[in-house]
């Protein structure tokens, strides 16, 4: 449907100058009615505050899948799409970092670890809609950070935890006339409750703004460093065994990161504005991850090492040579061998969204026009490559060997500078149709150009170029005092990434550390969306109500989905014929006095939508030639059909003055299908029931000591399955264990406690 996801704040009247005026999404802004939200104080309500866990818990249809295997770097679900900080996964939401796209330009990836929670004023997550460009197949996650007008005063929070788990923020605003200005800093880190799984976080945000009667400008500025460890699924009948194990590491991605954004504003007339956001953002990231390889001993010469393969159901075994390609030599004594990936990328973008709309009165409502223009720019070098490593005790890698070249490019290095343009030119009207009646009309045009270029060979050398007219509309009626009625459609697409074209090759896969060796066409997916909805609030019993329900219907054409390839680690790449998802999401909130009640349903339904055959090596059900057949009405991976949230939530007084609060959540996810399991053979990856718990207390004025715990019942469960492919690698914990069922698995039992500063 049709959503101009832009907050309230946003188009305060000209002559308002106490609130900042800020662009945060493409559109004009008038029906976030039906937008999923969550604000300021919902991020912090265990505490300290973490979106990543807020969108989880608060919100409809929300799911994690943990195929990297850490916290700060989970897979969002949402509507059968996904929004990941993973290069290979299928980037179905757009993300939008106050007014400016934060898909980044390499794979289109949305890295929720580089914006300090902190920084927040509030998140939307809107419905499908042309207006917001690329990626919006399935919505858009929409975030908008503080100001010293909008968010003064003095907020932090310090807390530790089990694992070694600690937070530390502090943010702080405030305005001086029409001047304003906001900081926040974050650090946050943990040693890992799986082995050798250590993550650290380090993050900042700064906010200068002038805001005007007639004009205005905000400079904000984002630096961010990182190191994640992600060791990824594991065997199952290994977490079985022992739930902290991991199949193969080390698994380490370092990321630095900053981004500078203007924010001008300004009126033209006194129903017509001009809002823009401009900004420049650098990231540079180095990538490390030892993995399993199916490398023996030649059968015909025992000196030489060779690779094995299966292409087509048959069995290969061919030489290993290094660069030069010179034949690699077995080493002394019997090791078992592995490979060590390493990767580096090296990014830079600039863009800009700019928009003029004009609000007047019109057949007893308000007319809204906005025309814009979004351009973003994207410069990404990445350079690969794979050393041959041994297995220590530990299943650590160790690099033991030269690099490997295989003249076949089943192993490869790459060298690669891509360039993605992309162009958009949207119009959004909003037209009384009466006092009660409005009609949102929404049309876009997508331009998408991107250029590789191979600094090795040519085989990554490649122009490609997208386009597309989307439109969108929708009816809103206010039935009565309390209910809204809507009825919407719109038009979709996304552009292969420069990740994906240069990885399309079933002859030439890469490996999902991300590398990238061949270079075929990939065509764009285009989704049209169907939706029916309605809102309400009022009182009943002394309880105030709000509730939201949607059903929607999303026909998706031209899937691009990641498939598993005869190299072991290694995929690519295609388009795979068509999908559905379709579904229902319900959301109550219920208050009275100091009790709160949210309550969640979503049911969502992904299927494939074609006779399509696809390789799945992996797959035990897979035919000779190591393909499966996915028919009409398959069930989509990753997708868990059934979730739902309770929050209970009570805030009162200890005595006459010290507060204090107490809640808990309990979240269900049904089961859901293996990612290479499309023709759904295999059993499901068990759904689970999660409790949390939650409290704080007023020690003195303004300074709460908080404490949480989650999976208080210290449920063993899955948020993500594969196949794989134990092989020679071994699994002392779990001697004789065969099945290629791997497991990407859901935290334990963990607590935390902590001071937080300000309610």
């Amino acid at each position: 449907m049709f959503v101009c996801g832009v907050s309230a704040p946003a188009y305060a009247h000209a002559q308002d100058a106490e609130q900042p005026i800020l662009v945060t999404a493409p559109g004009a802004g008038v029906d976030s009615d039906d937008a999923l939200g969550l604000s300021r104080g919902d991020l912090a309500r265990s505490g300290r505050p973490d979106l990543i866990g807020a969108l989880t818990r608060q919100l409809p249809g929300v799911t994690l899948q943990d195929a990297v295997g850490n916290p700060w770097q989970p897979a969002l679900v949402y509507r059968g799409q996904t929004a990941s900080g993973a290069q290979g996964q299928a980037q179905g939401l757009a993300a939008y970092l106050d007014g400016a796209r934060f898909n980044l330009p390499f794979g289109d990836t949305v890295a929720l670890d580089l914006v300090p929670d902190a920084a927040l004023r509030s998140v939307e997550l809107v419905d499908s809609s042309p207006v917001y460009g690329l990626n919006a197949l399935g919505g858009a996650l929409v975030l908008e950070t503080a100001t010293g007008r909008s968010d003064p005063g003095l907020t932090g929070s310090v807390s530790l935890g089990a694992y070694g788990a600690h937070d530390a923020s502090v943010a702080a605003g405030g305005a001086v006339g029409r001047w304003s200005a906001f900081a926040a800093v974050q650090f946050r880190g943990e040693s890992g409750w799986r082995d050798y799984s250590s993550s650290r976080l380090a993050s900042g945000y700064a906010d200068l703004g002038y805001d005007g009667a007639a004009a205005g400008l905000h400079a904000k500025l984002i630096l961010a460093s990182t190191g994640l460890s992600g060791n990824g699924a594991a065997p199952e009948e290994l977490l079985a065994v022992r739930r902290a194990a991991v199949f193969t590491h080390p698994d380490r991605t370092e990321n630095r990161f900053a981004r500078l954004s203007l924010h001008p504003w300004a009126d033209l007339s006194p129903t017509t504005r001009l809002q823009a956001a401009f900004y420049a953002q650098w990231q540079k990231s180095r990538m490390l991850n030892g993995d399993a390889a199916d490398i023996e001993p030649c059968e015909a010469e025992p000196g030489l090492l060779c690779l094995e393969t299966e292409q087509e159901g048959e069995e290969q075994a061919e030489v290993l040579t290094d660069r030069l390609g010179r034949p690699i030599t077995a080493l002394a004594g019997e090791p078992t061998y592995a490979v060590m990936n390493r990767g580096e990328l090296s990014s830079r973008a600039y863009g800009l969204l700019a928009q003029i709309t004009d609000r007047r009165p019109l057949l007893g409502g308000v007319n809204i026009l906005t025309l814009g223009t979004s351009l973003d720019y994207g410069r990404s070098a990445f350079a690969a490559e794979t050393a041959l490593g041994t297995l220590d005790g530990t299943r650590g890698v160790q690099e033991a060997g030269p690099v490997i070249v295989q003249a076949n490019g089943a192993i490869t290095p790459a060298s690669v500078v891509t360039r993605n343009f992309y162009a958009g030119f949207f119009a959004a009207e909003t037209l009384p149709l009466g006092p009660r009646l409005r009609l949102e009309a929404g049309l876009r045009y997508n331009y998408a150009a991107i250029q590789l270029d191979d600094k090795i060979g040519t085989a990554l050398n490649g122009r490609h170029h997208f386009s597309r007219l989307n439109p969108g509309l929708e009816l809103d009626w206010d039935a009565a005092s309390g209910l809204s009625l809507r009825a919407g459609y719109a038009e979709t697409n996304r552009a292969p990434t420069p990740a994906e074209l240069s990885c399309a090759d079933p002859e030439a896969p890469c490996s999902l550390a991300n590398f990238f060796v061949a270079d075929p066409p990939l065509r764009q997916v285009v989704a049209r969306t169907w939706e029916l909805g309605a809102a309400g609030k009022g009182n009943a019993g002394g309880w105030r109500l709000e509730w939201l329900a949607s059903f929607y219907r999303a026909d998706s054409r031209d899937e691009i989905r990641r498939v598993a390839s005869g190299v072991r680690g290694r995929a690519y790449f295609q388009n795979l014929g068509d999908a559905r998802r379709q579904g229902i999401e319900l959301s109550l909130t219920a208050t009275r006095g100091g009790l709160r009640v949210g309550a969640t349903y979503a049911f969502t339904d992904a299927t494939n939508r074609s006779l399509v055959r696809i390789a799945s090596p992996g797959n035990p059900a897979a035919e000779e030639d190591g393909a499966i057949t996915v028919h009409p009405g398959d069930r989509l991976a990753g997708v868990p059909r059934h979730s739902a949230n309770l929050n209970l939530d009570y805030a009162g007084k200890v005595g006459t003055s010290r507060r204090f609060t107490v809640g808990g959540t309990v979240a269900a996810r049904s089961g859901q299908v293996l990612l290479g399991d499309e023709s759904n053979r295999a059993p499901l990856v068990p759904g689970y029931v999660l409790i949390d718990l939650r409290a704080g207390v007023e020690l003195v004025r303004e300074v709460m000591l908080f404490c949480e715990v989650r999976n208080l019942l210290d449920r063993r469960h899955a948020t993500f399955g594969t196949f794989g492919e134990i092989g020679s690698v071994p699994l002392t914990e779990a001697p004789g264990a065969s099945s290629p069922r791997f497991l990407g698995p859901g935290a334990p039992r963990r607590w935390t406690i902590g001071i937080r500063r300000g309610f």
